[in-house]
């Protein structure tokens, strides 16, 4: 009789413990009533999402789920987070964590590299690095690149971070800075170099030949690195050695880099600089279509903007900056040097026109805002002997924006389904004055001008073929486990946003303002935008190449 009774009070109560175990929170977060765009450029579809930990666990209709924290995304895109190819975010980063100009456009993943990277070091680099820190200082514990991305993330940052290993860096350990061929010994510590940093988890090798040391190295260099990157299924990814006159040639070189290494290539920031070379576009665009057709890997990125933005000083001939921005100056401070100088910079074209933005010095600063042309006429010197006054009362490189490109090639080169984003600038937080320097407003707005004016306004590719853009598409050029799409199983880095209200707001004379349209971001399962406002927290990891030893 005892054992029926107890048996029957089982069969009352079973549903009511059915049920709290159905009410009980089985996901961390449950995205409901969005659209999905899952990074793969396909049709969006309506459905929920769940994240449990660092993962995405479910999607489809969740209805009657249950989470610790549920976000309402009706009317709202729901995205892979967006991941920038061309970051220099790697100074910024350790200087403010939170990644502000990033996290709100829904940047989830820095890609660092451009040349310089920041390992591997020696001891005279380190030195070096200290010395130029200016007022913004730090210590720098790591010697290797990938012990600096672990230093990083033990630290704590906001966005998840990887890195190419910069050829000029990995030239100036072994070589220094001065303009000298590498011998057969230096080549075979070079490719060691490579090796131990692409064993621990780089992306491959990345190079800027506009700039010393880079612009030193041979083809044949590059492609010795480039072979011991490939061993890993490393990449090559350059800011090609010219892309103005000379641009046809530099493209040609990455090429054969590219196929004598047997490695994938990128161009970064593609573009023709300089009017007169806007035709040549067409056959850049052509020559990557047919190297693609014969089986080369070769993708791009762009930022979206026709303006550039670099040191002014990288326009001083290379040889000049053989043994370092001190030997430079040296140079321009001797008349006969700076006379040289001067003839070989009046007998190229006009520069285009230029806008200064980061003069360091106290006494030049005023001067951040206006023209080369009209500092020139205020001083009563032509443009090229005021760039070189300016670079030497600075003591520095000087950061400008040159409004050198042309519209209509930033929305061709859009149009290309092999063409990422990198926005070439490090990710910042809007300082308490805005108005005491500038910057370029690619910092503030890349990703969302993309999203707002040429998604939204234009039309010039669809909502979900930005999306594969920012995230899908340049995963899988870097071949990052589990990164870069929405799918079961995959880390849940996340941005939900209003394609109707996303946009840039930054401009060239106010860029220190946040894009506004991004509501969430997730990395790695924690929320780091809530509502338009950053929290705060800190989940960003290293993220390792596909080369990794385990």
């Amino acid at each position: 009789m005892k054992k029926t009774l107890f048996t029957l009070l089982l069969l009352l109560l079973f549903p009511a413990l059915l049920n709290a175990q159905v009410t009980r929170a089985i996901y961390d977060v449950l995205i409901i009533n969005g659209t999905v765009y899952d990074g793969s450029g396909r049709e969006p579809v309506r459905a929920d999402v769940a994240v449990k930990g660092d993962r995405v666990v479910a999607i489809g209709n969740l209805k009657g789920a249950n989470a610790h924290t549920v976000i309402d995304a009706r009317g709202l895109a729901i995205a892979p987070g967006f991941i920038n190819m061309l970051s220099w975010a790697s100074t910024s980063l350790i200087l403010d964590p939170r990644s502000q100009s990033d996290i709100r456009q829904g940047v989830t993943l820095e890609i660092f590299g451009e040349g310089s990277s920041m390992g591997p070091l020696n001891a005279e680099m380190k030195q070096a690095a200290l010395a130029s820190q200016g007022n913004a200082k730090f210590d720098i514990p790591w010697t290797t690149l990938t012990e600096y991305l672990s230093w990083l993330e033990k630290r704590g940052v906001a966005p998840n971070v990887a890195s190419f290993i910069g050829a000029g860096t990995i030239r100036q350990h072994v070589i220094g800075l001065e303009e000298k061929a590498a011998t057969p010994a230096q080549l075979h510590e070079m490719r060691e170099l490579v090796r131990r940093d692409m064993e621990a988890g780089a992306l491959g090798i990345g190079s800027s030949l506009i700039y010393a040391p880079d612009t030193y190295a041979t083809t044949e260099e590059l492609i010795e690195m480039c072979k011991e990157a490939a061993k890993y299924k490393g990449k090559y990814i350059s800011h090609m050695r010219d892309e103005n006159e000379e641009l046809i040639p530099a493209l040609n070189e990455l090429l054969r880099i590219s196929r004598e290494a047997r490695i994938p290539a990128e161009i970064y920031h593609l573009k023709a600089a300089g009017e007169a070379n806007w035709v040549k576009m067409d056959q850049v665009i052509a020559m990557v279509r047919a190297a693609r057709r014969r089986g080369q890997r070769i993708t791009a990125d762009m930022y979206m903007y026709p303006a550039s933005s670099n040191g002014i000083a990288a326009r001083i001939p290379a040889w000049a900056h053989s043994g370092g921005n001190n030997a430079m100056f040296e140079r321009i401070r001797d008349p006969a040097t700076r006379q040289k100088i001067s003839d070989e910079m009046h007998a190229r074209p006009v520069m285009p026109r230029t806008l200064l933005v980061g003069l360091r010095s106290e006494k030049l600063r005023p001067l951040n805002g206006k023209t080369l042309t009209e500092v020139a006429a205020m001083r009563g010197k032509d443009e090229i002997e005021t760039l070189l006054d300016l670079v030497l009362e600075d003591r520095s490189s000087i950061q400008v924006v040159s409004f050198s490109m042309s519209e209509e090639n930033v929305k061709k080169e859009l149009r290309q389904p092999w063409v990422s984003l990198g926005s070439d600038a490090g990710s910042i937080t809007v300082p308490d004055d805005p108005h005491s320097s500038l910057t370029h407003p690619r910092a503030y707005g890349n990703f969302a001008r993309l999203l707002g004016k040429y998604v939204r306004e234009e039309k010039v590719i669809t909502l979900q073929e930005a999306v594969r853009r920012m995230s899908g598409l340049p995963a899988t050029n870097l071949g990052l486990d589990r990164r870069g799409f929405l799918r079961k199983g995959y880390f849940a880095d996340i941005a939900i946003f209003d394609p109707q209200t996303i946009a840039d707001k930054a401009t060239y004379e106010n860029p220190h303002q946040y894009a506004v349209g991004m509501k969430h971001v997730f990395v790695n399962g924690v929320q780091v935008l809530k509502d338009g406002e950053h929290t705060n927290a800190k989940p960003g990891r290293a993220v390792w190449g596909p080369g990794k030893i385990k």
